[in-house]
């Protein structure tokens, strides 16, 4: 039995005739047609609400990023009103997301927005990736989905589509090797309603099968939330931002924790811009 490649040598471009991108695209659209997903950014091409979506979901469950999404436009329906709101009525609505050096990168981003780019969301990738918080696929996706612009990006269920449909037979497969077929098989015409059905697809096939992502070099299984420091530093934000001008050994008596590993973490979470201290007392930037 030939051994699959393990190498993460560059594999060559898999060449495809127009029919057989035609046939992709057909098979893209009929899955995800019968398996539409209800997610409330998807009401709406308004790039900053995009963009508020795209760095809520990185690294997060969508369901949880969904009802959250809904509360954090409603308190901070523009750029301005999220570069002018106080960091910590961010990150009061930011909980239960986790992650909340992104909240803060959000926040960030809306007013490099504002004193940048005159509080209008750019359209580009590179103006995009200048700002707090965004990379390559939140750029692209940003320009896909509020611009049906047709950005070249990958994410998990994308990865999952192309693993799936052309690598089969790899194991450890780079991005790389996947992005010169997601540009080749774009729907050009309509880039925004491609990239929805594309994700829809991908997570049809992990329902169905095994996660086709897990031959990703990429692939990372996300730690447990419960007992990681995850779950401290979230402690520690909820308490500070509940009693603002807590000591370090206040915060230890109200956070389960060891107390050396406590003070660390507020002391990088210091360093993030997420807290600072005055007088010894912690309080939200």
């Amino acid at each position: 039995m030939k051994k699959k490649p393990t190498d993460h040598s560059p594999i060559s471009a898999v060449p495809l005739a127009e029919a057989e991108i035609e046939a992709f695209r057909a098979t893209v659209y009929a899955v995800a047609q019968a398996n539409p997903r209800c997610l409330p950014w998807r009401e709406t091409a308004d790039p900053y609400r995009i963009m508020v979506s795209e760095i809520m979901l990185q690294q997060t469950q969508v369901d949880r990023v969904a009802a959250k999404f809904v509360e954090f436009v409603r308190q901070f329906p523009s750029v301005a009103a999220l570069a002018a709101a106080k960091l910590a009525d961010v990150l009061t609505v930011w909980q239960g997301l986790g992650y909340n050096r992104r909240g803060l990168a959000l926040k960030r981003a809306a007013e490099a927005i504002v004193t940048d780019f005159g509080g209008i969301v750019p359209a580009t990738r590179k103006e995009l990736e200048s700002l707090p918080g965004i990379g390559p696929y939140t750029a692209g996706a940003i320009m896909a989905f509020a611009h049906d612009r047709p950005a070249v990006f990958i994410e998990t269920n994308i990865r999952s589509v192309f693993i799936h449909s052309f690598f089969q037979d790899r194991d450890r497969i780079h991005d790389r090797d996947l992005l010169p077929l997601v540009e080749l098989t774009m729907d050009r015409s309509q880039p925004r309603l491609w990239y929805n059905a594309l994700m829809d697809y991908g997570v049809v096939l992990k329902r169905e099968h095994p996660n086709p992502s897990r031959n990703s070099i990429h692939h990372l299984r996300q730690s447990p939330f419960e007992g990681s420091n995850r779950q401290l530093r979230s402690a520690l934000l909820k308490a500070v931002l509940a009693h603002p001008g807590l000591s370090a050994d206040d915060v230890v008596s109200k956070v389960t924790g060891d107390h050396e590993n406590i003070v660390r973490n507020l002391t990088q979470m210091e360093k993030e811009g997420l807290m600072v201290r005055k007088r010894g007392k912690y309080f939200v930037a």
